[in-house]
C-alpha cells in the first residue's frame, strides 16, 4: 500500500506542507542533566497539515521505502499493514500501547 503525502490518512482531505523541523531526541536525566538530550541528536521531519480536519502528520525522510511505509503484522489476523496505523485496517484490532 502506498501512502500519499498529499492525502490525509483520516479524512482524505488535502495535506499541505508547512516545512521541515528538527525534533530533539533523547530525554533529560537526573545525573547527566541535559547532556543525554543534547548528545542524542535530532530527527529532521517534514510537516504536513490537513486543510479539512487540521490534523498534523510528520514524515521522516528515511522512513519511506520506494514510496511506501514499512509493514507490520497484526497479532490478531496476521495480515500486514502500515506501521503507523493505530488499528488493523483488515480486522479492526487495536494494539494497546503503553
Amino acid at each position: 500500500m502506498t501512502i500519499q503525502k498529499n492525502t490525509c490518512l483520516r479524512c482524505n482531505g488535502e495535506m499541505q506542507s508547512i516545512g521541515t523541523e528538527k525534533l530533539q531526541l533523547g530525554q533529560t536525566g537526573l545525573l547527566m542533566g541535559m547532556w543525554n538530550n543534547i548528545l542524542a541528536g535530532a530527527l529532521e521531519v517534514e510537516i504536513f497539515i490537513c486543510s479539512d480536519c487540521k490534523k498534523i502528520e510528520f514524515y521522516a525522510g528515511d522512513v519511506y521505502v520506494n514510496g511506501s511505509l514499512p509493514q507490520k503484522s497484526c497479532p490478531n489476523c496476521k495480515r500486514n499493514h502500515d506501521i503507523d496505523y493505530p488499528k488493523c485496517p483488515h480486522c479492526g484490532y487495536r494494539e494497546e500501547t503503553k
